[in-house]
């Protein structure tokens, strides 16, 4: 009669690698009591009824004077778009003593050409947008990903250029806007002198290279054994995983681009040219009160409700934009 033996099969050990995993897990964990415990209000104190009632109510006044300090200024702006001047002037916190006045929102389209002031700022932050993106995206792409030797001057002297206040280069810049090197054009009173200055944005060019060196190195030494060419991985690898970053950097530039003023104004004198901002500057001294409210109400509204739409892709965005890990 044969011998059955019975095998005992040890557990495996655990690898070296889940080891680690479970090490950071642990750290983090109790980091993350000890921040817990490192507070003015202990988790005892806290569950006091007395205590949650004080903090529940710290908290909405706290919202609601935030609420106030963002909201306020935009309804009243609101208001006084629809009332007629006397009461803005004489009772600017009324609510319509002389009834809500919806002809002033027409009469600003018409009487102080906000149509084409509206139109000309969307050529203004069109191509700011298209510009700024491009050279974000191809700055990003060199210094992140393409690596060539001088990356790190090129990005020590991009990221010097942010610590340049933008009024100390503003006669110089003016200057080469009236006549470009080298072909000497003279660009003022062409879009041209808005959206090539506004094209070269550092902050956008390194929040693009940050962005893009998170992203994973295997793809591009994939990429390149099977004999993709830089152009090649620039629009068939790196632009598909960059659409968070891109939503990002373009709200942002079209929103600078719709409140700029100061440039504008310089490079732009011809009234049928000039954006909101300066349009509105300029109709200010001889346009009724009304109107001009209203037209203010006009360009604030519009980009509030582009955010508004678009404001769930922009969160998502904003929060995907630092989420890859290489």
């Amino acid at each position: 009669m044969s011998d059955t033996r019975a095998v005992v099969l040890a557990p495996e050990a655990p690898s070296a690698q889940s080891r680690r995993r479970e090490a950071r897990r642990q750290a983090r964990h109790d980091r993350e009591a000890a921040l817990a415990e490192r507070t003015l209000l202990s988790a005892a104190e806290r569950a006091r009824p007395r205590t949650r009632l004080t903090l529940t109510a710290l908290a909405v006044i706290v919202l609601a004077f935030l609420a106030v300090i963002a909201v306020g200024p935009v309804l009243w702006l609101a208001k006084s778009a629809v009332s007629t001047t006397n009461d803005t002037v004489s009772q600017p916190f009324a609510l319509w003593p002389s009834g809500i006045q919806w002809e002033n929102l027409a009469e600003a389209w018409t009487r102080i050409d906000i149509g084409q002031y509206l139109l000309n700022t969307v050529w203004v932050a069109g191509g700011n947008w298209f510009f700024g993106l491009l050279v974000a995206l191809t700055g990003g792409y060199v210094l992140a990903i393409l690596r060539p030797k001088y990356a790190k001057f090129l990005e020590g002297a991009v990221l010097a250029t942010l610590f340049i206040p933008g009024v100390i280069s503003l006669v110089s810049l003016y200057l080469t806007v009236l006549s470009l090197p080298l072909i000497q054009v003279n660009l003022v009173n062409t879009y041209w002198a808005v959206w090539l200055p506004a094209s070269a944005h550092a902050f956008n060019v390194l929040l693009m290279r940050n962005f893009f060196a998170q992203l994973p190195s295997e793809v591009f030494e994939a990429a390149k054994v099977d004999g993709a060419g830089a152009m090649t991985v620039f629009r068939r690898i790196v632009l598909p995983m960059s659409k968070p970053i891109i939503g990002v950097v373009s709200l942002l530039t079209l929103v600078g681009a719709w409140k700029e003023f100061m440039w504008p104004l310089l490079v732009l004198p011809d009234p049928k040219l000039q954006p909101l901002s300066v349009g509105l500057y300029k109709v200010s001294s001889s346009a009724e009160i009304s109107l001009l409210m209203a037209g203010m109400f006009i360009s604030v509204i519009i980009p509030i409700v582009l955010f508004l739409v678009f404001q769930r892709q922009f969160l998502r965005s904003a929060g995907q934009s630092g989420a890859i890990k290489g």
